[in-house]
């Protein structure tokens, strides 16, 4: 929308600048969110490590997500001051109370993710299981995003529904090229892989398993032992305790601990059978 037609239609300067802002800061919340969602699909799909040969560190994933809730809060801020006050106070962060489906959708997405946000840091507290049926929501969250955008295009202008089309697109690309393109040493460089995580062998998940732990990468968080007490134990010395060779039955709980360990310490290759 020109500057021309705002003024025409009641607007002033100062509320087409505020617009240009959220416009802005609302295109780059949808990249940075396309962007979370086809990095963590890409992690937990096991391809990332498959062409680069290292882990995916956590970090990256939360770092795409942290820029999504930073600029969706830039997007929601600047409601606050325009002079045509669509939002005031309380509404940008309350759903329906301003009586707008369009605007409840993107809040109750950013409400969702800012709450899976501040739970990725309880693991100590709630198993790593039990959190990542928790983090699912986050699919939710993303469907709601992707709503309110596109409606909120569709209400504003086509020229901006030509703009999520394309974000839409340009994102996966994006993370497929950095993936497959870039030298593995940029991006552990950028954060999003683990400088040192050599291959993880596949293994049987119903068959025994022998279980390694780098020291050097392991910093005693304790995330493994609330995720196999059966297993791994920090002992009051500071040093980490665990069984090289578990039963099958503790299989579950053993992945559950190498997938929640931080730093990637926890490898695990195939057993010898009895």
């Amino acid at each position: 929308m020109s500057a021309d037609l705002l003024l025409a239609q009641g607007f002033t300067s100062y509320d087409s600048g505020v617009r240009a802002v959220a416009a802005l800061s609302g295109r780059l919340a949808y990249l940075c969110m396309c962007l979370t969602l086809c990095w963590g699909v890409l992690v937990s799909t096991g391809w990332i490590r498959r062409v680069t040969g290292h882990q995916a560190l956590r970090t990256g994933h939360v770092l795409l997500a942290a820029f999504t809730l930073a600029t969706a809060t830039v997007h929601g801020l600047s409601m606050l001051l325009l002079d045509e006050q669509i939002v005031v106070g309380t509404q940008v962060v309350i759903p329906f109370l301003n009586g707008y489906l369009r605007h409840a959708l993107g809040i109750l997405a950013f409400d969702l993710m800012v709450v899976i946000m501040l739970t990725a840091w309880v693991h100590r507290i709630v198993r790593y299981r039990s959190w990542l049926r928790f983090h699912q929501l986050g699919y939710l969250a993303i469907a709601l995003g992707v709503a309110h955008s596109w409606w909120g295009a569709w209400a504003n202008a086509n020229f901006n529904l030509v703009w999520l089309g394309g974000i839409t697109v340009l994102a996966p690309a994006l993370a497929l090229t950095a993936v497959r393109f870039l030298p593995a040493a940029a991006l552990v460089w950028i954060g999003l892989l683990d400088a040192s995580s050599p291959r993880q062998k596949q293994v049987d998940k119903a068959a025994p398993l022998s279980i390694s732990v780098d020291n050097q990468r392991c910093h005693r968080y304790g995330f493994c032992q609330s995720e196999a007490p059966e297993v791994f134990q920090l002992r009051e010395d500071g040093r980490l305790a665990y069984r090289q060779n578990p039963e099958v039955e503790h299989n579950r709980d053993v992945l559950s601990a190498a997938r929640a360990c931080p730093t990637r310490a926890i490898e695990l290759e195939a057993g010898k059978r009895d």
